[in-house]
Order: C-alpha cells, then sequence, then structure tokens
C-alpha cells in the first residue's frame, strides 16, 4: 500500500528535486543539440525544463516526463526517444506565463489526477450557493496548480504526494491526503502486461499509476457528507482523424451511453455500433459522453489514422458497488451516487468563442471513497501507445477493443 512499508520516504526539498530532474532528464549531447519541431517528445520535454521541475522515466527509447509542480501528472510520453511522436497535449503558451487563472490552468498532460464529483450537491468546483455555470466552476488549485511532494524519485518509478483541506458544495469540509506513484513499463515486459506479444517493428510506450486517496480527517466520508472519487484524465493531442473506442457490456442494464453533459452530441461525432462506441476526438466541438458502471469495461483507446498511433487505456474497475459520483452540474442531484466509471471528452469553444485546448480525454473513475478515518481509496491505470504499420497494429485493436483499425477509421468517416 501507498504510504506504508513499500515506500522508503525521503525527503527532498526543491533543490534536490531539480538535481534529480536534471540526473534523471539527462539526454544525449545530439539530443541536447537538436533543434526539435512542435510534435516531437524532446520539444516538449526542453519546453517543460524551462520552466519547471521534471523527473524524466526511462526505458530504452519509450520515456515519459512527469512534473511535481502539476501534482505529479504524465505531462508526455514517446516511444522513440527525444525525435519521437509526443503522445501528451502539453499546453506550451500557459507554460510560458506567470499568469496564473484562478478558475483553471489547462497545462495539459496525458494523466493527471482530479477528484469527483464536479456538479451536484457534494461538488468540489462549485462554492456553495453559486449556480453551476462555467463562470463559477473553478478547480481547486490542489489538483490544478499546487505542487505536490517528491517521495521517491528513480529512473523507473517517481511518487508524489500531498495534504489539502477542500470544502464541497455543501460545506462540508474535508482533509485528503493523495498519494501518486507512477512507473515506466518496459516494452521487453510487455507480455506480462497484455495478453499480446506485438510484432518487433511497433513501437510501444507504456507506464501504470497507481493513485490513493486517504481520508486524513477526523469523521467519516458517507453519503450524507458526500464521498469523493479518484478521477483520472488523460489529455491528448486531437486532429480529424483521431477517433476514441469505448467499449461496452452489451448486457448491462440501463442506456448505454450518457452523451448531454453539454448538449446532446450530433450523430455525425458519436456512433454506437456492436458493444463499441465511437467518438470524434477533433478538438472542435465541446462534448462529453460516459458510460456507467453498469456498463462499463476496464479499457478504452483511440487511433490516430494521420500518424499512426493506437492508444489504450486500462483502468481497475470496480465491480463489487455501482456507486459512482454524479458529476453532472445540477445543484440538487436526485441521486448523486449514480454517476459513470467511464468518461471522454472533446475539446472544443465555449459560448464566449473562447477554448480550453484544443485536446481530447479518456477518464476513468474510481467508485466512491466511502472511508473511515485514516482509510485509504485506490484506482490505477496503465496506458499503451503502439506505433507502426496499420495492419501490425490491427491485431493489437482487434485484440483489445474488438474491432479492427478499418472498422475505427469509417466508424465516423462521411461513407462509415
Amino acid at each position: 500500500m501507498l504510504g506504508n512499508t513499500s515506500i522508503i520516504t525521503i525527503t527532498i526539498n526543491w533543490l534536490a528535486v531539480a538535481v534529480v530532474a536534471s540526473l534523471l532528464a539527462c539526454t544525449s549531447e545530439k539530443d541536447q543539440s537538436m533543434d526539435f519541431t512542435k510534435g516531437q517528445y524532446g520539444y516538449d520535454l526542453e519546453k517543460l525544463q524551462q520552466h519547471y521541475s521534471t523527473i524524466e522515466l526511462v526505458a530504452g527509447p519509450s520515456r515519459l516526463v512527469v512534473v511535481p509542480e502539476f501534482q505529479g501528472r504524465v505531462m508526455t510520453s514517446t516511444t522513440d526517444g527525444s525525435e519521437g511522436f509526443s503522445f501528451g497535449w502539453v499546453n506550451h503558451d500557459l507554460l510560458e506565463t506567470d499568469q496564473l487563472s484562478e478558475q483553471f490552468n489547462a497545462f495539459g498532460g496525458e494523466e493527471r489526477f482530479w477528484l469527483g464529483p464536479e456538479g451536484g450537491q457534494f461538488s468540489f468546483y462549485f462554492d456553495q450557493g453559486k449556480p453551476m455555470t462555467m463562470e463559477n466552476w473553478r478547480v481547486p488549485p490542489a489538483i490544478d496548480s499546487m505542487p505536490w511532494d517528491v517521495i521517491e524519485a528513480n529512473p523507473e518509478t517517481a511518487t508524489f504526494r500531498k495534504t489539502f483541506e477542500l470544502d464541497n458544495y455543501s460545506g462540508v469540509h474535508f482533509k485528503i491526503e493523495a498519494t501518486r506513484r507512477v512507473s515506466i513499463i518496459d516494452p521487453i515486459e510487455l507480455d506480462e502486461y497484455l495478453p499480446l506479444k506485438p510484432d518487433t517493428s511497433v513501437r510501444v510506450v507504456a507506464y501504470e499509476s497507481l493513485n490513493q486517496l486517504k481520508n486524513a480527517g477526523d469523521f467519516a466520508w458517507d453519503k450524507t457528507t458526500g464521498m469523493p472519487s479518484i478521477w483520472m484524465l488523460s489529455m491528448y493531442r486531437p486532429s480529424p482523424e483521431v477517433t476514441m473506442v469505448l467499449p461496452f457490456k452489451k448486457d448491462g442494464e440501463g442506456p448505454v451511453v450518457t452523451d448531454d453533459y453539454f448538449g446532446k452530441i450530433p450523430s455525425e461525432r458519436l456512433k454506437v455500433d456492436d458493444g463499441v462506441i465511437y467518438f470524434k476526438a477533433d478538438g472542435k466541438y465541446r462534448s462529453k459522453l460516459g458510460i456507467s458502471p453498469e456498463r462499463a469495461v476496464p479499457i478504452m483507446g483511440s487511433y490516430d489514422a494521420e500518424n499512426a498511433c493506437l492508444t489504450i487505456l486500462m483502468c481497475s474497475l470496480d465491480t463489487s458497488t455501482t456507486e459512482f459520483v454524479n458529476s453532472a452540474w445540477e445543484e440538487k442531484q436526485e441521486e448523486p451516487f449514480k454517476g459513470d466509471a467511464i468518461n471522454a471528452y472533446n475539446d472544443g469553444p465555449l459560448a464566449d468563442g473562447g477554448q480550453l485546448g484544443p485536446f481530447y480525454e479518456l477518464e476513468s473513475s474510481s467508485s466512491v471513497a466511502a472511508l473511515a478515518s485514516g482509510e485509504v481509496k485506490m484506482h490505477f491505470q496503465r496506458t499503451f501507445h503502439f506505433e507502426g504499420a496499420e495492419e501490425k497494429l490491427d491485431p493489437i485493436a482487434q485484440q483489445l477493443l474488438g474491432v479492427s483499425i478499418d472498422q475505427i477509421k469509417q466508424a465516423l468517416s462521411d461513407d462509415g
């Protein structure tokens, strides 16, 4: 368990973090002298290092970078060293400004730790009594702009922790300790994590995160106080050639998908097929969908046809309960613990013409954290990015997502 005997706590001040980061993030002389272009991993890494501490996890040419100031989030990753494709969406304009927003700072990052619920009487994102509208929405600094402490850092694993206090929409005061451990997975050990062995020509970067929520207060979290959840969000680079793929249980109870978080999703952007949901990820139309725990399965993904990149995200899905927080923006929900286990989001222009991204997100949530004082809740994710020829990626998509690369490409095309 995180926080106990499996991890030796190390006291690290910010000077030490910088030293560790520079050692872990060092690159070859060739890499250091190279001019990278936007879209390459080396470009994103250099921009991050200009403004923040970075810790780089490395397994051969597979790399990822995490940032303590951003709660230990994985900012981006690559299969092919500094010159490789950068999978995460990184907001370079925001990195270069000192003027942070009190509402939300969309730094980006392909896996970050958040808390649910977003809406309802137990929300952590709206001040008590204020209408749940975009102008009143704000992300708590503890999961937005507050640095987390580095507990452990080596070339394979980094662990972060923070204790903070939050009030929910009902005025209940929570004391929370959050811990997050990120580890890179060596591609040569991939068959220990997946029931397949990719062709040797396929490049891979993979990692897992173990995320823990602890009730650090003096009262139990229950249905009267509200119960938070661990909410993992992954920001990726959108394009008209990217399609999200979300399998679901065909024999599950209730609606297959909730598709009206921000208004009904147009049919040309969303298709429900035989056990699979296809969702356009072009970053041009703000929309969100959810899959209930009765219908959810612990795997989802996306395919970028332009760059021949297949992303697979696997998560721990609690099947012992159907109580998941409801994040709908309603000030008084009738069923605050009947929310979704899996979500997907496509960014797009807001009503005022502005935009957070563009990016798209794959999201997973833990069930509710019904915790007595001192108890913990855990949730993990594993992320796999595959690059290669489509005929080599096709068996991976078919085995893990249940559909072919061609099916994904055609699902939302004009002639699909």
